[in-house]
């Protein structure tokens, strides 16, 4: 198969590795199989991709949207990134917890987080792009972050003195974000 689970987190979160063939030309590899991510169990159906290119120490994050939900399916095309998804989903076993992995271009790593995740990621090359796959269309109205630095969260970021957004750095924390009504819209289901 082009693709793989190589790893899965916090119950929800799917590390997917992509067959990589390279020869003297270049590369070719498959990112994205709906039959196959429909076999690990992912149904969501995508309706944008979204593409960014930050310099070295950039942090951005933790976005996440609740009208639509959107999921995401997040790639590094070029550099090294640590991207980063945090459970915001009131109820879940697994609320408030992190997961984080250093993805480069040639790694061929995926990290798939649903609807009630919260992400973002810090640049670790000179420069990097990153793509991502969204299963709701960009709604400014319902949307809202996460602060990349939560005590409660505590993210272990590799970097030492990131370059943030003013939007990003005067985001909620995840106590007030549980207290807003939108968060129930964002609640934990059981498979």
């Amino acid at each position: 198969m082009p693709l793989e689970i190589i790893d899965r987190h916090l119950g929800d979160i799917l590390v997917v590795r992509s067959q990589r063939y390279e020869d003297f030309r270049g590369f070719f590899m498959e990112t994205y199989r709906k039959d196959e991510f429909t076999a690990f169990g992912v149904r969501d159906e995508f309706v944008q991709d979204n593409h960014s290119g930050s310099v070295r120490n950039v942090l951005r994050g933790l976005h996440f949207q609740w009208d639509p939900p959107m999921a995401k399916l997040m790639r590094v095309t070029l550099g090294t990134a640590f991207l980063v998804a945090v459970d915001i989903r009131k109820g879940s076993p697994t609320l408030g917890k992190w997961f984080g992995i250093e993805v480069s271009a040639k790694s061929g790593l995926q990290v798939w987080a649903p609807a009630g995740f919260a992400r973002g990621f810090c640049v670790l090359s000179e420069y990097a792009e990153i793509q991502y796959k969204c299963t709701g269309i960009y709604n400014p109205n319902g949307e809202s972050g996460i602060r990349w630095n939560d005590p409660a969260i505590g993210i272990e970021w590799p970097v030492t003195v990131p370059i943030i957004s003013p939007k990003d750095a005067h985001a909620q924390t995840l106590e007030e974000w549980l207290k807003r009504p939108e968060s129930d819209l964002l609640r934990y289901r059981a498979r």
